[in-house]
């Protein structure tokens, strides 16, 4: 179908198939090239789609540049009895302390959170990586190339959000952002 001919409900409902059939998070560029459209209208697209499901039971979680077709978090008891499979085991007081210094400051390497904590993080860092809350995004460029570790889609649908600008502000990080000098 060329995109001239394709309705705004078409290519609404030809992104939700995409996302549908995807084997996980899928970013935006390629959602645009398999369609032949603008980024722009594709976003728009899934913006639009997400206010006409917004009662429905699925959602699209987006982290930076890809986005995810989930359910939505009010449904998980429902789901997990329906499946027959008990909710998931809470993470200790450590492992929540750990995943929020990840998700406000990443990335963010190992030594930085034990600094931030005053003890070392490796086994709590080991527990998150384990259960898909955390990953490797990347490396330092300075001596012994420490990696850089943020949030995945499993914290998203963990803490029942849709994107990590839900996250609340920290007042100390509202602050320190209000008094920090703007860039250009």
């Amino acid at each position: 179908m060329d995109q001239l001919q394709r309705t705004d409900l078409e290519l609404e409902g030809l992104l939700e198939a995409l996302l549908f059939v995807a084997d996980g998070p899928v970013e935006l560029e390629r959602l645009a090239s398999v369609l032949d459209e603008p980024l722009d209208r594709v976003v728009q697209a899934l913006d639009a789609w997400l206010t006409r499901h917004q009662q429905g039971g699925l959602t699209i979680a987006r982290s930076g540049n890809r986005v995810l077709l989930t359910t939505r978090p009010e449904a998980a008891p429902l789901i997990e009895r329906f499946l027959g499979v008990e909710g998931s085991a809470r993470l200790s007081t450590a492992a929540m302390e750990t995943l929020a210094i990840i998700a406000y400051l990443q990335p963010v390497t190992r030594a930085r959170i034990d600094a931030i904590r005053g003890v070392s993080s490796a086994g709590v860092i080991r527990t998150l990586l384990a259960r898909e809350l955390v990953q490797v995004v990347g490396v330092l460029e300075q001596a012994g190339r420490p990696e850089l570790l943020g949030t995945t889609f499993a914290f998203l649908q963990y803490l029942g959000l849709t994107s990590l600008d839900e996250l609340p502000m920290l007042p100390e990080l509202e602050q320190a952002l209000q008094q920090a000098p703007q860039g250009d």
